[in-house]
């Protein structure tokens, strides 16, 4: 085994994204970034693959970011670390994040970069960025806001909670907890590949659009073009015509 990769398993159409570094919990460096970056690319350019799981090799999901290489980082550098939960965050496909351990810090990021999380009973989230007397980055501030409001946030990051599985349901960090996470995870990924490709992407980008505008009348105006473009599609016809069969067969 290498000491530093990212394994690519496919199992229904999930492609499940495993980062290796053993020796550091996962720790994310700029060889596991990078490695990151093109396991995403490869998972998003494979017509087989509808859904993409991140998790981390047991027992952690990733312990943060190389503290050596941070000592002497500067904004390039960062940018470069950043890029492989940057590349989660921008996927145009589906994404879990199954959390089988700690997630610290850059490893929190990661999760949160996510569609989705779910959480293994020892999973823990800790940010430790202010303990380690360091700045969050990588785009942290929105992304906790975004899923805990600016209260849990604040709990989080300025207050140091740190939360096991449990309370990451709870706070509602994660979506529900799993003995099995990553199996969970494929289970979800796979309802998700079933449906036509090119639909789930544009509807993921319509989640993204409407979730920051005004109104309902703002998102009907975007749904009703996409769902008009789906209405004469080849996928759409074939998959009611089967349904109406079931329906008379029954």
């Amino acid at each position: 085994m290498a000491d530093i990769e990212v394994r690519t398993a496919i199992t229904d159409g999930v492609a499940v994204l495993t980062l290796s570094h053993p020796a550091r919990r996962n720790a994310m460096n700029l060889e596991l970034s990078g490695l990151l970056c093109t396991a995403v690319e490869a998972a998003v350019a494979d017509p087989s693959v509808g859904a993409i799981v991140i998790t981390g090799e047991d027992p952690g999901f990733c312990a943060g970011g190389d503290l050596a290489e941070l000592a002497t980082a500067d904004p390039a550098r960062l940018q470069a670390v950043y890029a492989g939960f940057l590349a989660v965050a921008d996927c145009p496909l589906p994404t879990i994040a199954a959390v089988n351990g700690a997630a610290v810090g850059a490893g929190l990021n990661l999760a949160l970069a996510t569609d989705v999380r779910l959480a293994g009973p020892k999973a823990r989230f800790d940010a430790r960025f202010l303990p380690l007397g360091l700045h969050p980055g990588g785009g942290y501030t929105w992304m906790a806001q975004r899923v805990l409001g600016a209260q849990g946030a604040a709990a989080l990051t300025l207050f140091g909670e740190v939360v096991d599985a449990q309370e990451a349901q709870r706070i509602g960090l994660v979506h529900r907890v799993c003995d099995d996470v990553v199996a969970a995870a494929v289970e979800m990924g796979a309802r998700a590949a079933a449906a036509p490709r090119e639909l789930v992407v544009t509807t993921k980008a319509t989640l993204r659009l409407t979730s920051t505008m005004a109104s309902q009348a703002d998102a009907v105006e975007v749904e009703v073009r996409a769902q008009a473009a789906s209405v004469h599609s080849e996928e759409f016809r074939t998959r009611l015509a089967e349904l109406q069969r079931k329906i008379s067969s029954s």
